[in-house]
């Protein structure tokens, strides 16, 4: 069982770095899933079915990028606030350099191919929503709570994105993410780790 897992998990790679390289090198319109399988030496009934769509196909860790927060919070440590959880996850991405964070001079041929097809645009949007509705449900319906975390998580994505795409160095970039996430989710922790019966009359938005 173990090496059949093994097995499918290698095929499921082989055909998403096929994938993507097609996808830089031609954009993501321009390419077939056909052609995809073949790059992967694999049939096309194969390759539709690690990746249903062809969407799938560019972005193949979505379903960890839509837990990623959620599962944070769920897997807290007793004591540790929805806060604290999202900046230690994050934290811990930046210090070990997590792909998905883009740290890499390659990062802008990638969100090349986002800008330059509508599907993509539209999946990322998805996933983005998907995402802020998997933390709301671990923080037990808490929306607001989460648009505000998914808020903070995604403009530091954005800053690492801007920063590496004007050609900055990456130990540079995580630095100056470094500061601006500890500011953020510090400002993150007065808001929504305060104690209700000390916080100023100001009104609760809705949950």
């Amino acid at each position: 069982m173990a090496l059949r897992a093994e097995k499918k998990a290698a095929t499921r790679t082989a055909i998403a770095d096929a994938a993507l390289g097609l996808f830089l090198a031609r954009g993501f319109d321009r390419v077939t899933v056909a052609e995809v399988a073949d790059a992967a030496r694999v049939s096309v009934n194969t390759a539709f079915n690690y990746f249903p769509t062809k969407e799938d196909l560019f972005f193949d860790r979505q379903d960890e990028v839509v837990q990623r927060l959620a599962g944070a919070v769920r897997g807290r440590a007793p004591g540790e606030s929805p806060v604290a959880a999202a900046r230690r996850l994050f934290l811990e991405e930046l210090d070990r350099g997590e792909p998905t964070l883009g740290l890499s001079p390659d990062v802008g041929a990638f969100w090349k191919v986002i800008e330059e097809s509508p599907a993509l645009q539209a999946r990322a949007r998805l996933l983005a929503q998907r995402a802020e509705e998997a933390l709301a449900a671990a923080l037990d319906g808490g929306r607001w709570q989460a648009a505000m975390l998914v808020g903070v998580d995604r403009a530091l994505h954005a800053l690492i994105r801007d920063r590496m795409r004007a050609g900055a160095d990456p130990a540079a970039v995580r630095a100056e993410v470094r500061a601006e996430a500890e500011a953020a989710f510090a400002a993150l922790s007065r808001a929504l780790d305060a104690d209700p019966a000390e916080a100023p009359e100001t009104g609760r938005p809705p949950t």
